[in-house]
């Protein structure tokens, strides 16, 4: 079963970031996620512009980009300027007052738009929105923090989200406390990827390659 796995480098080993990145990608991770947060958005300071822009010079692989700022469209064109055609930026649309400017002006940098929706964000707010993007992270615990525990109601949300896919055109992505049980029930029913952090991925005392490739052969 195909289903794509990314790294969330705001759990990764800051000591020596190049060779995180190394690691990561030759073991077969699909994309590296970064969170960016501002303190406002979301009560946590977590990775930085200079982070991201950091990593953007030492992958190979493609960076989903996940903005829990304030007003992202006031400083969205330092983020787009440092990353490559086909990376993936998302936005919460709570965070803007005109969330398709900003969606906008990710589709005119040759990015790929996708929009964040926290556990208490209804489907229904979000539907025209879902017209423009083309990938949907879904937050299953609240935005800011790595070792959440999962909010189970997010559950009827995804399922929502899935009957939705192909009249809109969209992917849809888990994001947090990501278990391999999560896996087994969602990747089948079409979710198209999850992002990795303390749960199933880092600080296991085993080689990045050994862990992804356990992940990928999971009995469905």
């Amino acid at each position: 079963m195909q289903f794509e796995l990314m790294a969330s480098m705001m759990c990764a080993n800051y000591g020596n970031l190049e060779k995180e990145v190394h690691d990561l990608e030759q073991g077969g991770i699909d994309s590296l996620h970064i969170d960016i947060m501002d303190g406002r958005y979301v009560p946590n300071f977590a990775m930085s512009l200079n982070d991201m822009a950091y990593i953007a010079r030492a992958a190979t692989k493609p960076l989903d980009i996940h903005l829990m700022i304030e007003h992202p469209n006031n400083h969205i064109g330092l983020f787009l300027k440092n990353l490559r055609k086909g990376d993936t930026v998302y936005i919460h649309p709570e965070a803007e007052y005109h969330p398709s400017t900003t969606l906008q002006s990710i589709i005119n940098a040759g990015m790929i738009p996708g929009i964040a929706i926290n556990p208490g964000t209804s489907i229904e707010t979000i539907m025209e929105m879902l017209r423009i993007v083309k990938k949907v992270l879904v937050m299953s615990v609240n935005p800011g923090n790595a070792g959440q525990m999962y909010l189970p109601y997010v559950g009827r949300k995804i399922t929502k989200l899935l009957a939705l896919k192909d009249e809109m055109n969209i992917k849809i992505y888990w994001d947090g406390a990501c278990s391999a049980d999560k896996i087994l029930e969602y990747a089948p029913k079409g979710v198209n990827g999850f992002v990795l952090g303390t749960t199933l991925l880092f600080g296991k005392k085993k080689p990045y390659g050994e862990v992804l490739q356990g992940i990928r052969e999971l009995k469905f």
